[in-house]
């Protein structure tokens, strides 16, 4: 009798278990962004429950080929899928991957030189990795099986930091499954709300500025928001102190959504109407164990701290705050992300202050060489709104001092993504004609190509693209 995808897949997490029952020196290697970060903090804390010695250092995918395995059991978690880490080991090294990017290597893959090797991968069991779980619930579900029900709300972190909410508004899939252990722990609290950022710390004429990617009569504009909010009869403050989103009655909130969903129907084409609603409202969740108005309470602020850590160099910050400590590394990732905001802030003048956005048939791009590449992206999404959102944008800068080449990164409105354009695919194949490598999200993805081919990457994109925007 053939076994089905779900008891498969509980096999191989049995498998996993016992290699890490059985081993006593264990190395997590693990991906330096949100997903990484909070992925090795849950097999950290798995780890430490069960008194096992263990190291966590985050590399980024360049530096897995360099890579040599000493430990007796290795766990690469939000990586190792695409690479060939299989070719790593020596002969007293088990290899475990757990990972949701697609894979290289069949399942069951056993042509391994030494040692165990075990690939945990969903996509060999018919499960979506854009979207149903990341890594970090692929890293929940080994603790799960130990019993360390009370991580699932690093999973949902883990989800909501590697997007996998953007184009449902909400957590589907695995992630839903984790979501509910999460709930049914009390670790979470769920409601439907405004997709608007910044809900427990920024003033709600601020958030309301800086909201969405289509241009409207109060982006970047803190003054038409509050002559918004005054038009709709909703107070900016309480006594004196500003409200900010989770403040509101659920009354304004509703006011909030129906005066988005007007302007945005205004702005978009006929065709799009229809996923209008799904830009302006989704699934919101509140960390249950912090403090209400911290940019700790809220999955999505929470996520942008954890990445401020990562695009600047200090994983190990956000490491210790994910695994509770609230002292010394909390006023140290608080102090990252102050300077986060500062240096967003000051690249987005410098892009848009200088008109650096070019124009072409069918996407827009900027040259960012005073850019450092951990944050081409997300200096991207913030512009969107200034260029056209109907084309998608592209941000270049130089990888960095250590190697040559030119990181590549795209944003685009969701909009497009409803439109069934994964930009995720198209920038693969289109890195790997000018001699790169590239993939990821349908609106948010990159890729490395060399310097030379820049030009070469920008036509061939934009070829791509017509008749497809």
């Amino acid at each position: 009798m053939e076994i089905n995808k779900q008891d498969q897949m509980n096999l191989a997490f049995s498998k996993a278990h016992e290699m890490v029952q059985n081993a006593e020196d264990i190395k997590i290697y693990s991906h330096i962004d949100c997903d990484g970060i909070t992925a090795g903090a849950i097999l950290s804390s798995m780890l430490d429950n069960l008194e096992k010695d263990h190291e966590v250092e985050f590399v980024t995918l360049d530096k897995i080929d360099g890579l040599e395995l000493e430990n007796e059991l290795t766990i690469f978690s939000d990586l190792g899928s695409g690479q060939n880490v299989d070719k790593l080991g020596n002969g007293s090294s088990n290899v475990l991957i757990l990972d949701h990017h697609p894979p290289l290597r069949p399942m069951g893959f056993d042509n391994h030189v030494s040692g165990q090797f075990l690939e945990l991968n969903c996509h060999y069991y018919g499960i979506d990795g854009s979207h149903d779980v990341s890594g970090g619930g692929m890293s929940y579900l080994l603790a799960h099986t130990f019993g360390f029900d009370d991580l699932s709300w690093l999973g949902v972190l883990s989800a909501v930091g590697d997007m996998q909410n953007s184009m449902s508004g909400k957590l589907v899939g695995l992630n839903k499954e984790i979501l509910a252990a999460s709930i049914q722990n009390k670790l979470i609290a769920t409601n439907n709300d405004l997709s608007i950022y910044g809900r427990q710390t920024r003033p709600i004429f601020v958030a309301l500025s800086y909201f969405g990617d289509v241009k409207l009569p109060i982006t970047n504009s803190r003054t038409e928001c509050i002559h918004m909010l005054n038009k709709l009869d909703i107070p900016t403050k309480n006594g004196k102190r500003a409200r900010v989103l989770c403040d509101l009655t659920q009354e304004e909130k509703g006011k909030i959504f129906s005066e988005l969903v007007r302007m945005l129907s205004k702005e978009v084409p006929q065709r799009y109407i229809k996923h209008v609603p799904k830009l302006v409202a989704g699934e919101s969740y509140d960390f249950l164990g912090e403090q209400k108005y911290s940019p700790l309470r809220d999955a999505s602020e929470f996520s942008t701290a954890v990445n401020a850590c990562s695009r600047h160099k200090h994983p190990e910050i956000a490491l210790n705050v994910l695994k509770g400590d609230r002292s010394l590394a909390l006023d140290e990732m608080d102090q990252l992300a102050l300077e986060h905001r500062r240096y967003l802030a000051q690249k987005m003048e410098w892009v848009t202050e200088e008109d650096r956005i070019i124009s072409l048939e069918n996407l827009q791009y900027f040259e960012g060489s005073e850019i450092k590449s951990e944050v081409i992206g997300t200096v991207a999404g913030m512009i969107l709104s200034y260029g056209d959102w109907r084309k998608p944008i592209i941000g270049f800068t130089p990888v960095g001092e250590d190697s040559e080449g030119i990181k590549v990164s795209l944003r685009c409105s969701r909009l497009l993504a409803y439109d069934g354009i994964h930009f995720g695919n198209i920038i693969r194949k289109v890195a790997a004609k000018v001699g790169g490598n590239g993939g990821g999200h349908s609106v948010a993805c990159g890729a490395y190509i060399p310097e030379e081919n820049m030009d070469k990457f920008l036509n061939v994109f934009d070829e791509y693209l017509t008749g497809k925007i």
